[in-house]
């Protein structure tokens, strides 16, 4: 069984999908690409079935990720019950969750900047409407946080990715 990893934000057309982009590309990178389930989704399902925006997609592709195959979900139940580590990109989008969310799986949810390096910043700015500048931004607490969870979970992946080599 892998690792479930869910990205989410308002819309899930900026912020979660630059982030399951960007965690998909470091944990293939690391080799530990097989040992994750990894997925996004958004509080509200106003875009839902819809690609990110293209501000989105141009800033992704700008640093190397590829993300503009997703399509925006809703965020469900069972997609909270299913992952093992819920990052919200903002702290209302940890309060929605937590409304959403199985009273067991409570705990599964956190701000993604807690695996950043600044300790100050707990949430990923909107970057929808504003300027490519606004992505980038967004994008480089995205990068930052991205790679913290990924060297938080090595070990557990590590041990997971090794398990399913052996499997087959």
């Amino acid at each position: 069984m892998t690792i479930g990893v869910l990205f989410v934000c308002t819309a899930n057309i900026c912020r979660s999908p630059m982030a399951e982009g960007v965690f998909r590309a470091l944990a293939d990178k690391a080799g530990l690409g097989a040992a994750f389930s990894i997925a996004s989704a958004g509080t509200t399902g106003i875009h839902a079935g819809e690609p990110p925006t293209s501000a989105a997609i141009e800033a992704a592709a700008r640093r190397g990720y590829d993300i503009a195959a997703q399509r925006s979900h809703p965020v469900s139940k069972e997609d909270i019950g299913a992952a093992d580590h819920v990052l919200a990109m903002d702290r209302g989008h940890v309060a929605d969750l937590r409304w959403m969310a199985p009273r067991d799986k409570i705990d599964r949810i956190q701000l993604l900047t807690r695996f950043g390096p600044m300790p100050s910043i707990t949430d990923i700015q909107d970057p929808y409407g504003g300027t490519p500048q606004d992505y980038e931004r967004a994008l480089d607490l995205i990068e930052a946080s991205c790679k913290g969870l990924l060297a938080a979970l090595a070990d557990e992946a590590t041990a997971k990715a090794r398990s399913l080599r052996t499997a087959t």
